[in-house]
């Protein structure tokens, strides 16, 4: 079994640690308390032995069972199910890791199912397990403290596209236009798929903070719900200044990457003109030459004593005016 902690709460204290789910309930029901299961990466059978154990909708544990889901929140009857997607920045790759978390929370249960590292939900436990008078609110200030990791792991993520984008604009006047744009296309990917992770957080808080009277939500726990809510309200907000500064990054480097090409497609037809001027400046007194070369016996100007320099004058004369012509046209 693929249990990571399993634990029952009464007042905010550990009370027992059984060894199976089996145990588990037979402590809740014994003690009245409060269990919490955390799963990493269970199996069909184990997900379902928890379901029919804690009444899941069939629904919610499908999703739990197929993963790959969009961040939401879902109330089944006294049930909620909140899929989260932690995230993690990988310096080495410069690249966002997205994992999955799936939440389930019931009256006086919490079971968590991991797909991945991250969040570090053994930090989670023992943050509040330290202080019981937060989780003796029972399992709304546990869903509140995984919600709270999950944003907090969301701001080196954010200092990370920070950096990148600090690096894009660094190398934006530079030279390698071509691979920089598939580097800011990349980075886009990157915040977008960062939105979708995290953009959802702050429906479900706020969803959770609407309802916080009617489920008889501590005040001290809507209190810390709306402290995480403005952490992720921040964390939207800097998500939509990267997507402007990209897109905006994008759109620059497009124009001057075409400038660039098209001072380059300039010059080489500057280029183009000059060899050619040239090539027409020798090619006017080749003509002469060639005519004069082919020594026909018919040929008067062979025999002329002034046939010589005439040749030559012509050729001279061809190729002068050819420059001049050229030089004027600003070929040359």
């Amino acid at each position: 079994m693929p249990i990571i902690d399993n634990a029952v709460y009464v007042g905010g204290h550990r009370i027992e640690n059984p060894a199976s789910l089996d145990e588990t309930f037979e402590y809740m029901r014994a003690q009245g308390g409060m269990a919490w299961i955390g799963l990493f990466r269970p199996t069909r059978a184990e997900i379902e032995q928890v379901a029919a154990e804690f009444s899941l909708h069939p629904l919610a544990v499908e999703d739990a069972l197929s993963g790959h889901q969009r961040a939401k929140l879902e109330r089944y009857g006294d049930i909620l199910f909140a899929v989260l997607l932690p995230a993690r920045y990988v310096d080495a790759k410069e690249m966002v890791e997205f994992g999955e978390l799936h939440v389930f929370v019931g009256p006086d249960f919490v079971v968590t199912i991991r797909h991945a590292e991250s969040p570090d939900l053994a930090r989670v436990r023992q943050r509040m397990e330290g202080l019981p008078e937060m989780l003796a609110y029972g399992p709304e200030a546990v869903l509140y403290a995984i919600l709270d990791e999950v944003v907090d792991e969301y701001e080196p993520v954010a200092r990370g596209l920070q950096n990148d984008i600090d690096e894009i604009e660094d190398d934006l006047f530079g030279d390698d236009g071509a691979e920089l744009s598939q580097r800011i296309y990349k980075l886009s990917r990157e915040v977008i798929g960062f939105q979708r992770a995290a953009d959802p957080i702050r429906t479900m808080l706020e969803a959770l903070l609407r309802g916080a009277d009617r489920y008889g939500v501590h005040i001290e726990l809507q209190r810390a719900l709306r402290d995480v809510l403005d952490h992720g309200i921040r964390i939207a907000e800097r998500l939509g200044s990267f997507r402007v500064i990209l897109d905006n990054a994008l759109t620059v480097n497009s124009t001057l990457v075409t400038r660039r090409q098209t001072e380059t497609a300039l010059a080489q037809n500057e280029q183009v003109k000059r060899i050619s001027g040239w090539a027409a400046i020798l090619f006017g007194p080749s003509i002469v030459a060639g005519i004069y070369g082919m020594n026909f016996h018919h040929m008067p100007e062979l025999h002329w004593v002034w046939g010589y320099p005439m040749a030559i004058g012509m050729m001279a004369a061809t190729a002068v005016g050819l420059y001049a012509v050229f030089k004027w046209r600003r070929w040359m």
